[in-house]
């Protein structure tokens, strides 16, 4: 019979040896997988989370990861470890990177905003390198830059087990962007990219055009997000030229670009043959009417496969938006959309109470709700999305409901995503 873990213990006389104070957020929750009997079966992920509300929260230092990494550097039940909203800088990456060299069981590591810069996301890629159980790194939000951002790129040329990358708001450039695309073309392991918002200087969207020649090439990629890329029409042209020829590609994000309806033009066209992809995100653009007719379209009477769009704030009114709740009476595929944001008027107000009243749309499918007043039909804002979750988690705890990130309900490559 295997001996019960002791992690807290293990943790305090580390602190001890290496004269390091005891971080009582850390104690605290070493001491509740202790008492976890599952841990031995089913492993467990820490959640060491810098921005938990439900505890206190001392935030976890370079120093304190020292003991952490050592207190886990041999321990096989640890599967996944959350330390995002900490101030880990530099020297905690390095830590890291001694981490993921000598331990075989880490499977979920999330980084998102700390400190780590350009020096520690070297340090970090390296690593990743020669790791082999990795399979999902998130370094959201740590300023890495450019530089930092092209020791990612290099190591997807090497490293065969990572299958979710997330280098959103990392501050990554064009270089990064063209050298990570030029690496997916030939990894067959990643199958989910978070390249949002980059720092781009150039008008000519090479990035998109790269991103483009990849995905023709590309078998294995399911997700791609690339909000805030300042794409524009010809960008979109480009990518909808390329998934002609790609048939992986299950979850585009084109969020809070410049897409005007000429370049949803090329989409529409695009879902009347495409028979993978299953969630579309084209929020914070301009497709206005015309937009939303091409794609409704497309959906009404050719695509059966995309099951998610969200067009939220992309200046449609009653025209384009009661055009989509028609698609949806045929299209018995389509089972989320998301339309916040837009010019409602009485037409869309009533279309969409009828989807919702006949059960052809669930309420937890969108993120809109009818209410009745003085005899007119209004809609209300519900606090539903595709990715609602992405940056935060409820004060409350683990989200175990799905509706408000329907993209986790749709699309799941791996345990950890």
């Amino acid at each position: 019979m295997s001996v019960h873990p002791d992690l807290h213990q293990h943790y305090v006389q580390t602190c001890q040896n290496l004269g390091q104070p005891e971080n009582p957020f850390i104690a605290h929750v070493l001491q509740e997988a202790d008492k976890n009997d599952k841990i031995w079966t089913k492993g467990t992920t820490l959640k060491i989370a810098g921005n938990n509300h439900l505890v206190p929260v001392q935030r976890v230092t370079d120093g304190d990861l020292q003991v952490l990494a050592s207190v886990l550097r041999n321990t096989v039940f640890v599967t996944g470890l959350d330390l995002r909203c900490n101030v880990l800088t530099d020297a905690g990456a390095k830590h890291i990177a001694v981490f993921l060299q000598e331990n075989s069981t880490l499977r979920y590591l999330n980084l998102m905003f700390n400190e780590i810069g350009t020096r520690g996301a070297e340090l970090i890629a390296r690593a990743l390198r020669r790791n082999e159980t990795l399979l999902y790194l998130r370094m959201t939000g740590n300023k890495i830059g450019n530089k930092g951002g092209m020791f990612f790129a290099s190591m997807l040329q090497m490293n065969s087990t990572l299958e979710k990358l997330d280098l959103g708001d990392c501050d990554v450039g064009t270089q990064c962007l063209i050298a990570t695309a030029t690496a997916l073309t030939q990894n067959k392991s990643v199958k989910a990219v978070n390249l949002n918002r980059p720092s781009l200087y150039s008008e000519q969207e090479e990035t998109t055009v790269h991103v483009a020649l990849m995905l023709k090439n590309n078998s294995s990629l399911v997700e791609l997000h690339l909000c805030k890329h300042e794409m524009k029409n010809f960008g979109i042209e480009r990518l909808c030229e390329a998934l002609y020829e790609n048939s992986s590609l299950r979850y585009l994000d084109l969020s809070c670009n410049k897409i005007t309806r000429d370049g949803v033009k090329f989409l529409g066209e695009l879902l009347k043959r495409n028979e993978t992809l299953e969630i579309l995100d084209l929020s914070a653009n301009r497709i206005e009417d015309d937009g939303a007719i091409y794609l409704s379209e497309a959906l009404a009477s050719y695509n059966r496969t995309l099951q998610a769009l969200s067009v939220v704030s992309n200046n449609v009114s009653g025209k384009g938006l009661v055009a989509l709740s028609d698609a949806m009476k045929t299209n018995m595929e389509l089972s989320y959309i998301y339309i916040w944001g837009n010019k409602f008027d009485e037409a869309t107000c009533m279309a969409f109470s009828e989807l919702i009243q006949t059960s052809r749309l669930k309420p937890n499918c969108t993120d809109v709700e009818p209410y009745e007043v003085d005899g007119h039909i209004h809609l209300a804002e519900l606090s539903h999305g595709l990715k609602k979750h992405y940056y935060w988690t409820p004060s409350f705890g683990q989200v175990t409901n799905k509706d408000a990130n329907a993209s986790l309900a749709i699309v799941m490559v791996s345990e950890y995503l």
